[in-house]
């Protein structure tokens, strides 16, 4: 399953749901500027978790991997791409001021654990070995 498919299918899906039915989330000029502020910190991210990969190792998921990274913002969570997309997706269902796509955030981190970062987690520890369940013992999942 590719990850920027899934947090996008989840926002059009609660896009349509909020243009049939609208819920706000918050006053509009607090969820503009929550928005953001939240959009930001996950455009930051995005860019610093990106930069490090690239230094390393491939960066698409669905090529092989050929180091374990554990610098940068990896070594404060091992899925920061994936907290990054969380955070634009918060951000943009706030800009919006959508609940409907704010509402389905849950079953898509579902999908996300079950679906994508466990087989992720299966294959590098198959890969890495030893190096990695050291790393996964020493830093969290997501923060």
């Amino acid at each position: 399953m590719s990850p920027p498919l899934l947090y996008a299918g989840a926002f059009v899906i609660g896009s349509l749901c909020q243009w049939m039915a609208p819920m706000p989330i918050l006053p509009v000029a607090v969820a503009l500027w929550a928005g953001l502020a939240v959009l930001l910190c996950g455009a930051a991210l995005a860019a610093w978790s990106r930069r490090t990969l690239e230094a390393k190792t491939n960066i698409h998921p669905s090529l092989p991997a050929t180091a374990l990274v554990v610098t940068g913002p990896f070594r404060l969570s091992r899925n920061p791409m994936y907290l990054a997309r969380t955070l634009l997706y918060v951000g943009l269902a706030l800009l919006a001021n959508a609940l409907w796509v704010l509402s389905l955030l849950v079953p898509l981190l579902v999908v996300m654990h079950y679906g994508v970062i466990t087989r992720e987690e299966r294959y590098l520890e198959v890969k890495f070995g030893d190096a990695y369940r050291r790393y996964r013992a020493g830093v969290r999942r997501w923060i």
